[in-house]
């Protein structure tokens, strides 16, 4: 066997599959990377999140828009005409032949007295809007906190049954060694050393197979963050204390809180606000719409008797009017667009009710599967002090002849499966109890 190379993989490995200290990319310092740092990493690096940014900024100039609607809309004009060949004499009024150049310039102002109260409602939605932008980039940031939440429990999973894969192959390796050499002596028979070659050839296999998961998996957790995938991740592996932090009556009290101030449940409440608002704004656009005009202009006419000044003081007007427009008939499209906005606002708020009642049953499940990893972990950390405690007298029992090498075998590999079954059920309660400290604080980390 070439023993050098394995015994220099699992030298590796034993020493907790740690990931050698080295430099990052550009001579930066590698640092341990816990949970909490990579879900704030990924959060202020995620491409979603920026782009919502964008988008809420686009939100923030529609609202200041519909503020600036409640002002009066001013315009200025100024216009130029030169007339040549047959014209009317402005002085005379009669026709002539002489070339002649007119300048005019205006000032107007536009003031809606009455619009069904669109504008209020425009500017009402874009705020809403606005705060559904803001509330969005949170959404987002949650999403991928979970995601990366997800992905750094994956990594450190396999990365300890990694850990543990090294630890078992380097134990049937001198379990091997050592049969070898009684085998030597007489002691042992051929297929006691076939077993533990076996036992050595599977440990290998598993070996390989549980680092590939550990780098596909961290591989992953790299992807959701957004980390250069050329720079060294080392992970904290340290593993969460087993305690509880809900009980069943506790579900309810967290919901109570969860409604009104998790991010998917104000999204859908800010959509059901936004439907609504569109709707009102429909109803006002059937009523007439009221305003008032004010406006000043004059003018110069080249060739008059008088001067410049004298044409723009003396040619002044002013005025003010009072408008109403009356929507009579328009081929029915207020009306449909009515009707297609009052079903927008009942689906809206279906869809509130659907949001509410998820986060109520994630909540719920959340609670349940807490307390229920709670308990599993516990037993599972007794199994594994148990199986290990069996293991060892087996294999004490195979010295001194009374068991044989498969029992060993078997001994063996029911102490992996606990060990790597606790090491689940104490991440996946790690999961869910920040999920239930999610929904009771609004928080992650």
């Amino acid at each position: 066997m070439k023993t050098g190379k394995k015994y220099s993989r699992i030298l590796f490995c034993a020493a907790g599959c740690l990931v050698s200290a080295s430099l990052m990319a550009k001579g930066d310092t590698l640092s341990v990377w816990t949970m909490e740092d990579c879900m704030r990493f990924a959060s202020e690096n995620s491409y979603a999140v920026k782009k919502q940014r964008y988008q809420t900024a686009s939100y923030q100039a529609e609202r200041d828009q519909a503020i600036a609607s409640f002002f009066p809309s001013v315009n200025a004009s100024v216009g130029a005409q030169y007339n040549f060949g047959r014209s009317i004499d402005p002085v005379t009024n009669t026709y002539n032949n002489v070339q002649s150049f007119y300048n005019s310039y205006g000032l107007s102002a536009s003031l809606p007295l009455f619009c069904g109260g669109r504008y209020v409602k425009q500017w009402m939605l874009a705020s809403s809007n606005l705060q559904m932008g803001r509330n969005e980039i949170q959404r987002l940031e949650d999403e991928v906190a979970m995601n990366t939440m997800q992905a750094f429990a994956d990594a450190v999973y396999y990365r300890e049954t990694a850990r543990l894969s090294a630890l078992k192959l380097a134990e049937s390796e001198r379990n091997l060694l050592k049969v070898r050499r009684e085998a030597e002596l007489g002691l042992r028979g051929k297929a006691d050393i076939a077993q533990f070659e076996s036992q050595v050839a599977a440990d290998d296999y598993e070996l390989t197979r549980q680092q590939n998961l550990y780098r596909s998996a961290l591989l992953t957790l790299k992807q959701v963050m957004n980390f250069p995938l050329n720079r060294t991740l080392e992970l904290d592996t340290t593993l969460p204390e087993i305690s509880l932090v809900a009980t069943e009556s506790d579900a309810e009290s967290i919901f109570d809180r969860a409604k009104t101030s998790n991010p998917s449940a104000l999204q859908a409440k800010y959509r059901f606000r936004a439907a609504q608002l569109d709707y009102k704004m429909r109803i006002g656009a059937l009523f007439p719409d009221i305003y008032v005009q004010a406006g000043v202009n004059t003018d110069y006419i080249d060739g008059y008797t008088q001067s410049f000044k004298k044409q723009f003081r003396n040619n002044l007007g002013e005025y003010v009017a009072v408008g109403m427009n009356i929507p009579i008939f328009d081929g029915l499209s207020r009306n449909t667009a009515l009707r297609k906005s009052r079903n927008a606002m009942f689906a809206a708020r279906e869809e509130e009710n659907e949001s509410l009642r998820q986060l109520h049953d994630a909540i719920e499940q959340a609670v349940m599967d807490c307390n229920g990893y709670a308990k599993e972990a516990l037993q599972m950390q007794r199994k594994v002090e148990s199986d290990s405690i069996a293991y060892r007298i087996a294999l004490r029992q195979y010295e001194e002849g009374l068991v044989t090498p498969l029992d060993v075998q078997t001994y063996a590999n029911t102490l992996l499966q606990s060990q790597a079954e606790y090491l689940q059920r104490v991440w996946l309660l790690e999961m869910r109890r920040r999920m239930v400290n999610y929904y009771r604080y609004g928080s992650l980390y």
